[in-house]
C-alpha cells in the first residue's frame, strides 16, 4: 500500500505542505493551472524556488499577492492573513462550487475549509457563516488549502499517516492581539489528535496547517514500519532553533490496513465531593475549552456516604501533564488517577444535503470505506430554526425526510 507520511517534528503550515508535494513529484505547473480554475487567478500568483535551512536543502514555496510579494507560510498563524479579501465560509463555498475544479477536489477543499471555520466561529463565538475569517478568507488560506486538496489527489496514494504534530510555544500577534501558542483555532482542530509543545518558542503549527492533516490523516504513527521511496522537504520562512522544514514521504507498507485508527490517549479521573454544581459546570466548559477530547461527571458515594462526582477527562497522551495542571487549579481534588487507554475513532466526512428549509451540513461516520451513519450539523439546523422560526426537532424532521427522497 502506498502512503504519504508526514513527519511533523516542526509543524506544518499551508505554504510548506505545497513544498513538499512539489518535492514529491507535483508538478508546479499542474498546481497553478488547477488553482487558475478558481476564477481569483488575477488575485495571486505561486512561485516555486529552491530553498535551505540547516543544511537541509528541499523547496520553499511564496504566494504572490497583488503586486507585493507575501511569504506567508511559517512566519503566520491564527488570523495573521491580512493580504486578500476578508470572506467568510459561504463565500468561499461560492468560489470553490463555482469553479472548474474536479468534484473531489472540491470536496476535500470545503471539508478543510470547514474544519478551520466551525473552529474559528466557537473561538470567536459566532455563528458558522457570521465569521468573516481573517484565517480562512484571506487569498494565500485559499491557496494553501485547496492547493492542498489539488496535491493530494494528484499523488494518488492510499492512506496518509503522520507523526505527532509539534505545535512550538510562546505567544504569536494576530488580528485579534496577543495569543498563545498554538493558538485556539489550531487546539480546537486538532482536538483529539496527538501533537507535541514546545520545541520552540514560536508558532510552529498554523490553523490551515493543522486543518489539512486533520481532514487529510488516516491514521497518526509516531514509528510506522514503512519502506521510504521518496523524500519532500517544504522549507519554512522562518530560521528556528530546529530545521523548519515539513518532511513527507513518499512510502510502501505492508499489506492493507485492516486496523481501526487509534490515537495514543489518557483518562484522568478525580473524585470531588466539595464543589457545587455551578462550579463543576464552568470546570467542564474550561476543561473542554483548552482541547480536553471528552469530559463527564458520574454521580457517586464516597466515604461517610458523602454524595459526590467523579470528573473523568480523556485528553492526548502528550497532553496528560498539561491537563493534571489544569485539573488541579480548577477544581478542589488533592489527588488524580491516570489511565493509559487507546482512542478508536472512525473517519468521517462531509456531504452537503438540500432540505426544503435550505442547505445543512451532513456528517458521515465511515467504517471501512462505507458510510454506516449520518446526521446534519447542529449549527446549521439551529441556524434554520431561527431563519423560520420553528423548533430545533423539526429541522430535524426535515432533514430527515430529505435524506429518504
Amino acid at each position: 500500500m502506498n502512503i504519504l507520511y508526514y513527519d511533523c517534528f516542526s509543524g506544518i503550515s499551508g505554504d510548506m505542505n505545497l513544498a513538499a508535494m512539489i518535492e514529491l513529484g507535483v508538478d508546479p505547473e499542474y498546481l497553478r493551472s488547477e488553482l487558475g480554475k478558481l476564477g481569483i487567478d488575477e488575485e495571486f500568483s505561486v512561485e516555486a524556488a529552491p530553498g535551505e535551512r540547516k543544511g537541509i536543502t528541499g523547496t520553499r514555496v511564496d504566494v504572490v499577492l497583488k503586486g507585493h510579494h507575501h511569504g506567508h507560510g511559517h512566519d503566520h498563524g491564527h488570523g495573521h492573513h491580512h493580504h486578500g479579501e476578508h470572506r467568510n465560509l459561504r463565500d468561499i463555498e461560492a468560489i470553490i462550487d463555482g469553479s472548474e475544479l474536479d468534484d473531489a477536489v472540491k470536496q476535500t477543499s470545503l471539508a478543510i475549509f470547514r474544519r478551520v471555520a466551525e473552529a474559528e466561529a466557537k473561538v470567536h463565538g459566532k455563528e458558522l457563516y457570521e465569521v468573516h475569517f481573517h484565517e480562512v478568507g484571506a487569498t494565500d488560506s485559499i491557496v494553501d488549502i485547496v492547493g492542498a486538496a489539488i496535491c493530494f489527489h494528484a499523488l494518488e496514494i492510499d492512506e496518509v499517516w503522520c507523526s505527532p504534530i509539534e505545535l512550538g510555544g510562546g505567544f504569536v500577534q494576530c488580528a485579534h492581539g496577543m495569543m498563545p501558542v498554538p493558538a485556539p483555532a489550531t487546539v480546537e482542530i486538532l482536538k483529539g489528535i496527538p501533537t507535541t509543545r514546545g520545541a520552540v518558542q514560536k508558532e510552529t503549527a498554523t490553523p490551515t496547517g493543522a486543518a489539512i492533516l486533520a481532514e487529510l490523516v488516516d491514521r497518526f504513527e509516531a514509528r510506522p514500519d514503512m519502506v521510504v521511496n521518496r523524500t519532500g522537504y517544504g522549507i519554512g520562512h522562518r530560521d528556528t532553533e530546529i530545521p523548519n522544514v515539513l518532511r513527507v514521504n513518499l512510502a510502501t507498507v505492508d499489506g492493507a490496513t485492516e486496523k481501526l485508527r487509534t490515537v495514543p490517549a489518557r483518562l484522568l479521573q478525580c473524585n470531588i465531593d466539595d464543589m457545587t454544581g455551578e462550579m463543576l459546570g464552568v470546570v467542564m466548559e474550561q476543561l473542554m475549552d483548552e482541547g480536553a477530547m471528552d469530559v463527564h461527571f458520574t454521580p457517586i458515594v464516597m466515604k461517610k456516604n458523602r454524595p459526590a462526582v467523579m470528573l473523568s477527562l480523556l485528553c492526548g497522551a502528550d497532553e496528560e501533564e498539561y491537563f493534571k495542571r489544569l485539573v488541579f487549579r480548577h477544581t478542589t481534588t488533592l489527588g488524580i488517577k491516570s489511565i493509559p487507554i487507546d482512542k478508536t475513532v472512525l473517519d468521517i466526512s462531509f456531504e452537503k444535503l438540500e432540505t426544503p428549509l435550505g442547505e445543512v451540513t451532513m456528517k458521515n461516520a465511515i467504517l471501512d470505506g462505507e458510510v454506516i451513519r449520518s446526521k446534519p450539523e447542529l449549527e446549521d439546523c439551529r441556524a434554520l430554526a431561527k431563519k423560520h422560526g420553528i423548533s430545533l426537532g423539526e429541522v430535524y424532521v426535515q432533514v430527515g425526510k430529505a435524506r429518504k427522497v
